[in-house]
């Protein structure tokens, strides 16, 4: 909720009743300036159906848009507005204030133009470009939205307005919260809003994550003023929370107040000393670690505009509270900071509509630079996220936690919402056939070895499908987050192969699929099949190695480094044309050419015999060739001829020890 509605409050030295019943434009003024926006709607509908001057009427309209905008009303706000620009109200911030109320609705594309309006008439003014920005970056971030989860929490939430968890035990497992519902303490209706003045809540979860029905925290520390904000100390026996009081010819603006726990309640609460005058709104407390320094939203002098962050830290020899510190301007805008949160490690977290954001009030992460001083704040981005206001963020761990938002889809005004990462799950799967007849393996072996020095086997079933995904029996994985895999595929009489993934900068969960064709050695027969390879090119009439023929010598290098255990017969083949004595020697030096090089490159002789057998095992024969019609096809004819393959003599080879 904002904070206009439980941080400011400005006392109202006038009751309506005592204004003429006809003068609905002066009671309409009075109850704006204090703020009375649920009043002031009416009265000033009133007062414009009265109202004789055109330009006073604009004016009206504006302010009823005004109201709105303050009852966080965007779509009424909108419709206001857009009457107040065609009655010709003649200050162009009405445009400004309708592009925000669009924007507000996600409809980013429509306020653009509003936003780019508002520049042309005030060009000095950045807040119409900021906009621009804004809308641009809103929707790259629904376009590619983080990785929380966001759900409403709706045990805990009512009809009416529930903000600002904080946590109430080291485990997490109960919360305060503020809420405007029904059994509020007193009777009246806040005027600014229409609803209950807000109470402080208490619930627990069990072991199942059930929320209990929340309860007052008690009379000691709810009163007929409005009641929100809090935070506990680090032993979780001190309170300190916001209270907003309203009392008969005096002025209390917003302050914190501390409480301590008494049993199963609390103390009667007395207000926390900070030297700020008396009208200074200050509130949503925040502590760090050590509880030696405490966070708030304030409007005191001298800070950058609207309400901004300060903190103050705890003399333990004086025991008192130092003078309030603005946080600076790398935190704080020209528009509102508040509802601040402090981790353990000090990271902190605030809403703000003054930063780059999707609409209303943002949530922003700081990282702590030490010595009381933060880095830029980051928006959170989508899905924590929205056109409307989010705020009031607390954190278990950097995973999960909690925050409030009125966002489309909740139960009430302000409803509190928890959020959390989701594990990254990841599969590796497939299919495993042969590579001449597509038809699948069964069995074959599949080793997954990953760079964390885990290691796990499957085996292809009747379709040759195999995967890693989850572990039977357990919620562990075998895919791992910031893992790399190998795959190895063995399969009997089968040559090796291998493929390669990763999970290293994947933040999406992701099946990846790998399949392999593995080639068989040995045909139905138990005799060896020839295995083609990348082409071997020579010269004409010669058996050395063209520089080409090298990369395709690498191939059968890796063929026999991912099959350690085979021995093979590399086979040149010569056309037909030449003499058979000739064809023969040419082959058998072409076969030797490229075991040589692979001795080069490491491979033991054994493994390897070089065969040439000319023109004996011609793929076409020459009265083939002698058909065909043209000299390019009986070159081709030839060329078929003409290659070198490769055979598996056996899978008995045992690697020499290094």
């Amino acid at each position: 909720m904002d904070l206009k509605k439980f941080l400011t409050v400005v006392f109202i030295s006038f009751t309506l009743a005592g204004f003429s019943q006809k003068n609905f434009t002066r009671d309409a003024d009075a109850a704006f300036k204090g703020e009375a926006y649920f009043s002031a709607v009416e009265l000033y509908k009133k007062a414009y159906a009265k109202e004789p001057s055109r330009a006073k009427k604009a004016e009206i309209l504006f302010n009823i848009a005004e109201c709105y905008r303050a009852l966080e009303d965007p779509m009424q706000a909108e419709t206001w507005y857009n009457k107040a620009i065609k009655a010709q109200y003649p200050d162009p911030v009405a445009i400004l204030y309708l592009a925000d109320a669009i924007k507000s609705q996600e409809r980013y594309d429509e306020a653009i133009p509003q936003y780019e309006s508002y520049s042309a008439a005030k060009p000095d003014d950045s807040r119409g470009q900021q906009g621009v920005k804004s809308c641009k970056k809103s929707q790259e971030w629904k376009d590619k939205p983080s990785r929380y989860k966001v759900q409403n929490e709706v045990l805990l939430n009512s009809k009416q307005y529930d903000f600002a968890p904080s946590f109430a035990d080291k485990k997490y497992e109960s919360l305060l919260f503020t809420s405007t519902r029904e059994g509020s303490t007193g009777e009246a209706n806040d005027t600014r809003t229409g609803e209950n003045y807000s109470d402080l809540y208490y619930t627990s979860r069990d072991r199942k994550g059930k929320w209990s029905v929340p309860v007052s925290v008690g009379e000691n520390v709810n009163t007929v003023a409005n009641e929100g904000s809090s935070v506990l100390n680090g032993r979780y026996n001190m309170m300190y929370f916001t209270r907003c009081e309203d009392e008969k010819d005096k002025v209390f603006a917003c302050k914190i107040w501390e409480a301590k726990r008494q049993g199963q309640t609390w103390a009667v609460p007395t207000q926390v000393e900070i030297n700020v005058g008396d009208s200074v709104t200050i509130g949503h407390p925040a502590l760090s670690a050590d509880d030696e320094t405490l966070l708030f939203a304030s409007d005191l002098q001298g800070g950058q505009g609207g309400k901004d962050l300060w903190y103050i830290t705890y003399d333990k020899k004086e025991r008192k509270w130092s003078d309030p510190v603005n946080l600076g301007s790398d935190i704080n805008t020209s528009g509102d900071e508040m509802y601040p949160f402090l981790t353990e490690k000090g990271t902190l977290y605030f809403a703000s509509n003054g930063h780059i954001g999707m609409g209303g009030l943002d949530i922003f992460v700081a990282e702590s630079k030490g010595d009381k001083k933060w880095g830029k704040p980051e928006n959170m981005g989508y899905p924590i996220n929205s056109a409307y206001n989010d705020f009031s963020i607390i954190l278990e761990d950097e995973k999960r936690g909690y925050f409030t938002s009125n966002r489309i889809g909740g139960k009430g005004g302000d409803d509190i919402y928890s959020f959390y990462v989701p594990a990254l799950v990841y599969a590796i799967q497939g299919n495993v056939t042969n590579v001449v007849t597509g038809k699948p393996i069964e069995g074959a072996t599949i080793k997954l070895v990953g760079s964390d020095g885990t290691s796990v086997e499957a085996k292809s079933d009747a379709t040759g499908f195999y995967e890693f995904a989850q572990i039977s029996g357990s919620n562990d994985r075998y895919v791992k987050e910031n893992t790399s895999y190998q795959i190895l595929v063995s399969k009997e009489e089968h040559l090796n192969a291998k493929g390669e993934e990763t999970t290293v900068g994947v933040e999406n969960s992701t099946t990846f699929v790998h399949d392999f064709a593995l080639q068989k050695f040995v045909s139905d027969k138990g005799e060896s099949v020839e295995i083609k390879f990348p082409e071997v090119q020579y010269d004409l009439g010669k058996y050395t190695l063209r520089p080409e023929s090298k990369d395709s010598l690498n191939f059968l290098y890796q063929t026999l480094i991912d099959n350690p255990t085979i021995v093979i017969e590399l086979s040149a083949h010569t056309d037909s044309r030449g003499s058979d004595e000739s064809n023969m020697t040419l082959s058998q030096n072409r076969a030797k050419s490229c075991v040589d090089y692979l001795i080069e490159k490491g491979i033991d002789p054994a493994r390897m015999v070089p065969k040439g057998y000319g023109e004996t095992r011609l793929l076409v024969t020459d009265a083939d060739i002698a058909k065909f019609p043209t000299n390019e096809e009986r070159e081709a004819g030839h060329q078929k001829n003409r290659r070198t393959v490769f055979s598996v003599l056996r899978s008995d080879y045992v690697p020499k020890a290094k």
